[in-house]
C-alpha cells in the first residue's frame, strides 16, 4: 500500500512474506515506482492531491464510478507485470511451481495486482489477493481466482471490495469476499482487536482449499546440459 506516493513496505510487504515463509511459502516483496517527487512526504504533487481529494468525495457520497488510474500507477502496474515474468522466468531455479506464482496487494498494491489479474495473460499472476483496493478493468472468463478482503468502516474504498467481487463472480471465476465489520482502511498483521485480524490465516486457508499448498515436484537445479 501507500498511495502510489510511498510503500508501506515493511507492514504491508516484508512482514507479511516473513510470516508466509515460515509456512513453507516462497514470498517475495515488490518495490515500485511511485509518482515522482523530491522524496520530502509535505511535497506531494498536486494532480495527486487532486486524486486523492476526488476519491475522498467519491467514497463520501457512495457513487460507484470507477476510479481514474492514479499518476504513477502504470509503472506500479509495469514493475508488476516485470516481476510475475521474472519469477516464472526464474522458477527452476529456485524451485518455484511456474503455474503458481500469485500476488498480494493492501491498498495500492491490491490496484496493481488487479490490473495484472485482468491484464495480459504473459504477467497475470495464477492468483491473486486483493485487500481493500479496487477494480478497474473488466473481469475476463479467464482471470485468476481472486480472494478479496476489506472492512465495512473502510473510509476510501467503502464499496469496491464488494464490486470487485461481483464482477468476480459474473465473469464465472472463482473468488472469495470477507467483508468484516470494523478494520478501516489499512489493516495489516499489526492486531487490531478486529475481525479484520483473521485475514492472514483466511487467506492461507483459501489457498490450501485451493489446493496452492500442496507439494509439487520441481527442480531447484538447472538440468544437465543434454538432458
Amino acid at each position: 500500500g501507500g498511495g502510489f506516493v510511498a510503500i508501506g513496505y515493511e507492514q504491508g510487504g516484508t512482514a507479511i512474506a516473513r510470516r508466509l515463509a515460515k509456512l513453507g511459502i516462497t514470498a517475495l516483496v515488490l518495490k515500485y515506482r511511485t509518482i515522482e517527487s523530491s522524496g520530502d512526504p509535505q511535497d506531494i504533487p498536486q494532480v495527486h492531491l487532486d486524486e486523492m481529494s476526488a476519491l475522498m468525495t467519491r467514497a463520501q457520497s457512495g457513487t460507484p464510478e470507477v476510479i481514474p488510474a492514479f499518476a504513477g500507477e502504470a509503472a506500479g502496474v509495469e514493475d508488476g507485470a516485470n516481476a510475475v515474468r521474472f519469477v516464472r522466468d526464474h522458477a527452476v531455479q529456485w524451485g518455484i511451481d511456474p503455474e503458481r506464482v500469485g500476488m498480494l496487494g493492501l491498498s495500492a498494491g491490491a490496484f496493481i495486482a488487479a490490473d495484472l489479474a485482468t491484464g495480459p495473460e504473459d504477467s497475470r499472476p495464477d492468483f491473486v489477493g486483493l485487500l481493500y483496493g479496487g477494480l478497474r478493468n473488466p473481469v475476463p472468463a479467464d482471470a485468476p481466482p481472486a480472494f478479496i478482503a476489506a472492512a465495512a468502516d473502510d473510509e476510501l474504498l467503502p464499496e469496491d471490495s464488494v464490486r470487485a467481487f461481483v464482477a468476480w463472480r459474473a465473469a464465472s471465476v472463482p473468488a472469495e469476499l470477507h467483508i468484516y465489520d470494523h478494520g478501516g482502511h489499512g489493516f495489516d498483521l499489526r492486531p487490531k482487536g478486529t475481525t479484520s485480524d483473521a485475514w492472514f490465516d483466511q487467506f492461507v486457508g483459501w489457498m490450501s482449499a485451493r489446493g496452492l499448498l500442496h507439494p509439487t515436484k520441481t527442480n531447484s537445479t538447472p538440468p544437465a546440459e543434454g538432458l
